[in-house]
Order: structure tokens, then sequence, then C-alpha cells
């Protein structure tokens, strides 16, 4: 069996900081490497699959690993030549962040964002689809979840707890509007529909999910059969290591 070996930064047991200049060796926030990227982390707030923040995103901030956030910013330059950007919804994720979806995940009766995100999955079968895993990709800092946007449109109008659910398998138009190109689905939607090659889908959002996989793949990252969103560098620099310190703001 392989060994992963375990970084382990402290995660004091009061709430963490919002701010902090600190991050391991070979890590910096996306900003300080490619500040034209839009940032949606939904990890920090309110509008994801669990409906709430989850653990140890202090900050909607993006950390990534250094050659990670560079492929990123090299491939946001290529689109840019076209009127075209990157909006990210997620990239480094600690492992205390992973820990709070299996433990949301194994709570049958918390099925708050259901309507949205998993309209068609029973929650019962959320780890045996792969939706739900005990260890992700995102903690060794070289994945992120991504779609393109037309720079210069106007943005998302921002979601509220109590706001409607949408069907994220909706056809564009009916489901929420995250002011990117149609992908035939919202971001973190559980259903076939998500998955690289799905049919029955728009031809507008199948051509658009080549063009992300064909910038991504030029700048060195792979994609995720069941995501369209889900991008992680082949060579990333620390391929058995999962990390979990907080995600923060710089200083």
């Amino acid at each position: 069996m392989l060994r992963i070996a375990l970084l382990t930064f402290a995660v004091a047991a009061v709430p963490l900081p919002a701010r902090s200049a600190d991050l391991p060796e070979g890590f910096v926030r996306l900003e300080t490497v490619a500040p034209a990227i839009e940032r949606d982390i939904r990890y920090a707030r309110s509008h994801n699959f669990v409906g709430r923040p989850i653990a140890a995103y202090a900050a909607p901030a993006c950390i990534l690993t250094r050659q990670a956030a560079e492929a990123l910013a090299a491939a946001a330059r290529d689109l840019a030549a076209e009127g075209m950007g990157l909006k990210v919804y997620d990239c480094y994720r600690p492992a205390p962040a992973v820990a709070d979806f299996v433990a949301w995940a194994r709570d049958l009766s918390d099925e708050t964002m259901k309507a949205e995100f998993y309209p068609r999955v029973p929650k019962n079968e959320l780890f045996a689809r792969g939706y739900i895993a005990e260890k992700s990709g995102h903690s060794r800092g070289s994945t992120v979840d991504l779609a393109i946007v037309t720079l210069g449109r106007p943005p998302a109008v921002p979601w509220t707890p109590g706001d409607p659910l949408a069907d994220c398998a909706l056809p564009a138009g009916q489901r929420r509007d995250d002011a990117t190109l149609d992908f035939g689905t919202g971001y973190d939607c559980f259903d076939a529909r998500a998955h690289h090659g799905a049919a029955g889908l728009a031809a507008e959002a199948t051509a658009n999910r080549a063009k992300l996989k064909a910038v991504m793949e030029r700048h060195g990252f792979k994609p995720y059969p069941e995501e369209w969103w889900h991008y992680t560098l082949a060579g990333e620099p620390f391929p058995d290591t999962y990390f979990d310190f907080p995600v923060t703001a710089g200083p």
C-alpha cells in the first residue's frame, strides 16, 4: 500500500484568523501571480452543496503551488487574447475541509441544498458515486476548479441564503447564472451531465468544455472525467502530500 505523507499545520480550536502572510514553502496566493483571474471561492461562503462556509476556509482566497499558479496564469493569458478569462471556484482545499464534507455526507438528515446541487442523487449514494471522498487532490495544492468567462461582462448576482434553488443541470437560462460561458451544468453539480463526454448537452456547452480542456491541457493540466470544472497539474510538486493549513487572505 502506498504510504501517504501528511504535513501537519496545527489548526487552532479558536476561530481561524482571516488574514495571514504565512504559507508553506512552494505555495502562493493566486492574486500575486495572476491578479486578473476572478475568484468565487464557494466554500468560504454559503452557496455550495453544504449550504454554509466549510471548515478551514477563513477567507475566500485561492492558494496554489507556485507551479500550478504560473501555469494557470499562462492559460489565462491565452484566453485574454480572445476577450475571455478564467474564474476559479476552488483551489487548495485543506484536509479539515475534506473531513467536513465527509461528516456532512454521513448526516443524511441535512439536505439543505439538494434541490440545486444533487436533485437526482440520493444522499446515501454520494460516496459510492464518487462525489464525496475521504481524500481530495485539492489538498495537494495543484488542483483547481474553474470556468471561462467573457471579459467585461456584468458580474453574477450574489447568492444569499434563502434565495431560490434551481436544479444545476437545467439548461442555461433556467439554472442559476454564474456569469460564465455555458458549460451545460452549474459548478459542483452532482450529475452525469457534468461528466466529460456527457450526452444531450447543447452544442455551445460541448464546445465550451472543449475550449476549457484544450487551454488547460496546453498548459500542463489534466481533466477529471466526472467534473468538467476540475483540473490537476500533471507535474504537481506534492503528489503524495495532503496539507491541512487553513485558507487565509494575504497581508
